[in-house]
């Protein structure tokens, strides 16, 4: 499994890294940080950011630049290119997911539920519309468990997944019991068992990797125990399950194990899981366990609950013949011996193995020692902050991030224009964006912005205004799909 990235010459800048805020209660943050040097610049204005709980802007920092206008001469009259909204039809795109493209590749080891990018020549330059009707989310805990129809306007889960407790559609708002496959009764008393065997309480089980993970209500429950959980899921039947977990405020992403690695360092994750995943664990050699002993930390936990565990007393309801169930166990209790996990508990049909703490006698785990300052001092229940790492940097600092409890993905960008477009693309409407750098750059970033419905402050950095480095606050304005909107064809 090789970890792929976007090769391209004309890279922004090598250290980019983006921080994403998601917030639970009132804003969207994402966070861009092009910083030359030194780490943890940014966090008094996170500690600021958390002493504001109506989400107003920092109110100790001046929001005229004192810097000389000569430092940005080559900006002013600079031609502003604006960028029309895509037509309605785009609501949900995702360029690198894309259905139509995904049948072109094989089906062989989920190739096909992997990431796919569009060549240059079939990228969008257009402002991806939010649906029609869209209204801010519910605050957080209320978003927990609603999610207003008008920002997922799609009702097929609460068919299809109806005798599960996935999702009701209730009027005009989507309601979540908190139910799940192997969890219908409710994620809390699922949670409960997970907790009589694993040490969820005490801190010790920090951050969690939920696999397959549906409307993600395993994790948005976690979240209550002080435990943050990353979920991903592919983007197949199922087309709506990743943005309703995001719109419900708990972490997610489009994403699947496949062929190549998970975009997580390695030792991420205090426990991982998998609630009728349906990922063939003892398939390729036992390729998908490997991925998951990768990124689980010494100690931790995997927990795998439905087929093939308790296969004697459902393989009936299953649909399949006990010695294809039977084999499959068998399988996966092999790789994990061969990985030296420990299994600790087997109890109706949740199984869960320990990772041992000392694995010097297993197969060698690569990685050298492995900073998200900003998440660590924003301390909230009501948020959580996604850390975005390039492959490319000169210093991978994700390790380090996770080791602090906090979680974050590896992913790349080639332009400026690209990251602002997808800024743009996965911002809600009325959310913010904090840029931090240099002037000049800063100044480019502006001058994008300008034509993407933006409105835009700059601001001094808080040590002082002579110095280079600013801040940029940006706000997307709110507009949503309609007749008037389907300015650009494309």
């Amino acid at each position: 499994m090789a970890m792929k990235g976007n090769a391209a010459d004309n890279r922004t800048r090598s250290s980019v890294s983006i921080f994403i805020i998601i917030s639970m209660c009132c804003f969207f943050y994402i966070l861009g940080a092009w910083q030359k040097s030194g780490f943890g610049k940014g966090d008094s204005i996170a500690i600021e950011i958390t002493k504001q709980t109506d989400c107003t802007i920092l109110p100790n920092l001046s929001f005229e630049t004192h810097h000389s206008r000569s430092d940005i001469a080559d900006d002013i009259g600079a031609e502003v290119r604006t960028f029309e909204p895509c037509h309605e039809r785009y609501r949900d795109y995702t360029p690198c997911q894309d259905q139509n493209r995904a049948m072109l590749f094989p089906r062989e080891n989920m190739n096909y539920r992997e990431r796919h990018c569009p060549p240059e020549e079939e990228k969008l330059y257009c402002l991806v519309p939010a649906p029609e009707g869209y209204v801010a989310p519910f605050p957080w805990p209320k978003s927990r468990d609603f999610v207003p129809y008008a920002n997922v306007p799609y009702k097929s889960l609460t068919v299809e997944k109806a005798v599960q407790n996935w999702v009701q559609y209730e009027g005009n708002v989507f309601r979540f019991p908190g139910g799940g496959t192997q969890f219908p009764q409710g994620a809390d008393t699922y949670i409960d068992q997970l907790a009589s065997v694993i040490p969820i309480a005490n801190g010790t089980v920090r951050t969690a990797l939920d696999t397959g993970c549906g409307v993600a209500s395993w994790g948005a429950y976690l979240l209550k125990r002080n435990v943050l959980a990353m979920s991903f899921a592919p983007r197949d039947s199922h087309e709506a399950q990743v943005q309703f977990a995001l719109e419900r405020g708990v972490p997610a992403i489009i994403g699947v194990l496949g062929t190549i690695k998970l975009p997580y360092p390695s030792r991420s994750f205090d426990m991982a899981h998998c609630s009728r995943c349906l990922i063939p664990w003892g398939a390729n050699d036992g390729m998908y366990m490997m991925e998951v002993d990768r990124v689980l930390r010494p100690g931790g936990y995997w927990v795998l609950s439905g087929p093939p565990i308790n296969w004697k007393n459902n393989y009936k309801a299953w649909q399949r013949t006990e010695e294809d169930l039977e084999e499959e166990q068998k399988r996966i209790e092999e790789i994990a011996e061969l990985l030296c996990w420990e299994k600790v508990s087997e109890k109706s049909e949740i199984a869960i193995w320990r990772k041992r703490i000392n694995s010097d006698s297993c197969a060698v785990r690569q990685d050298e020692p492995r900073l998200g300052s900003f998440a660590a001092a924003i301390e909230s229940p009501k948020l959580w902050v996604m850390n975005v790492v390039p492959t490319i940097a000169d210093k991978s600092t994700l390790g380090v991030i996770y080791e602090r409890g906090l979680i974050g993905i590896y992913h790349d960008w080639c332009k400026m224009e690209d990251i602002l477009l997808e800024m743009d693309r996965i911002l809600r409407p009325e959310g913010a964006v904090i840029f931090r750098d240099q002037i000049d750059i800063l100044m480019k970033a502006k001058r994008m912005i300008t034509g993407m419905r933006w409105n835009t402050k700059m601001v001094d950095h808080e040590d002082g205004p002579l110095l280079q480095e600013k801040v940029l606050v940006a706000v997307k304005q709110y507009w949503a799909g309609g007749h008037t909107n389907e300015t650009a064809e494309v």
